[in-house]
């Protein structure tokens, strides 16, 4: 987390991964009713808009999911399949444009399965008790329970729209059958890397390094704004596990006149100290990946060039003086000790 964040925003929404991200792979599996606005908007990654004077075949453009006003006893629900199956920290509900036709209250179940998506018979656990909501706002919602999940059910009571539901969490990455032997992406997010503490992401925000796949623009990295004093921009990222890194991966995708001009890594092993206070600690890290040029729109491997730093379980990724980077892979071998 850095200054530039907004300070409203509660610590879970911040440090913990979205685990409802389309980019992850979460899709809206069924929606009970969805004549307004359909479900899949409901996931969507950038804020909710309006736009004033758009109207479809059903009535008013909305950028949400909403359904129609009820007539009959229930309520609607959605369910949605996670990206990532995880621990969940919290939800923001967000009701973003919806003025007079947001739901009264609103409620979370959610479940484990092994295989598949949920069916008739799958047992759903509440996390979210009815809640009351509010219009055109964001409800930041902690939720304690230590339980990993694959599927939430957003319950709206009686009906209407939702503009954005966002699902954040700790992924579950089950280490135990993993081979020491085999090489791991461990800073990948759905291995459990997170980024922690960044000094800017003014374009961009660096859990976008950690995603799956190439970036598909410039806004799927993580850019920080033009530098106009003296430093180097930074993210400090926690690995998923610890390990020994043997191959680094930096991909400038899309980004041309605009990449960082060099790069470098320091790493640690890091005990249970806050995130927080690894700041101030990460500027004497010993170098893991010394200082390396950068070019546009390209994927640097460098495995040679990586020095003997041992273990480690979180790296300070610096990019000089400032500028845009799509993905960052650290390749090594998981500690199992």
């Amino acid at each position: 987390m850095s200054a530039n964040d907004n300070n409203t925003l509660p610590p879970f929404a911040v440090k913990w991964t979205n685990l409802a991200a389309p980019a992850l792979g979460a899709e809206a599996l069924y929606a009970s009713d969805d004549f307004f606005a359909p479900k899949e908007r409901l996931l969507s990654a950038p804020p909710a808009v309006f736009i004033p004077g758009k109207y479809d075949l059903n009535g008013k453009w909305m950028d949400g999911w909403e359904s129609r006003r009820k007539r009959r006893a229930g309520h609607d629900y959605c369910v949605i399949r996670l990206g990532l199956p995880g621990v969940i920290k919290g939800f923001d509900i967000d009701t973003s444009h919806f003025t007079g036709n947001y739901p009264q209250a609103a409620s979370i179940d959610a479940c484990l399965c092994e295989e598949g998506d949920p069916s008739e018979t799958t047992v759903w656990t509440a996390l979210l008790p009815a809640t009351k909501l509010s219009g055109n706002s964001h409800h930041y919602l902690e939720i304690d329970d230590a339980r990993a999940w694959s599927h939430v059910r957003l319950n709206i009571y009686p009906d209407g729209g939702v503009a954005r539901l966002r699902v954040y969490g700790q992924v579950a990455c089950d280490w135990s059958n993993r081979s020491n032997g085999d090489l791991h992406d461990l800073i990948a997010v759905e291995n459990g890397g997170r980024a922690i503490a960044w000094n800017d992401a003014h374009f961009g925000k660096p859990l976008n390094l950690l995603t799956p796949g190439r970036g598909k623009d410039m806004g799927d990295g993580w850019e920080t704004r033009r530098r106009r004093e003296p430093g180097n921009d930074w993210t400090i990222i926690a690995l998923g596990h610890p390990g020994v890194i043997s191959r680094i991966e930096v991909d400038t995708a899309h980004f041309k006149g605009n990449y960082p001009d060099r790069c470098s890594i320091q790493g640690a092993l890091v005990g249970d100290i806050p995130d927080e206070a690894l700041i101030a600690q990460s500027m004497f890290w010993p170098v893991l990946l010394p200082e390396q040029p950068l070019s546009m729109d390209a994927i640097h491997n460098f495995a040679a060039e990586i020095a003997n730093i041992g273990l480690i379980s979180h790296i300070r990724f610096n990019i000089v003086p400032d500028g845009g980077v799509s993905r960052l892979r650290l390749f090594g071998h998981p500690n199992k000790d």
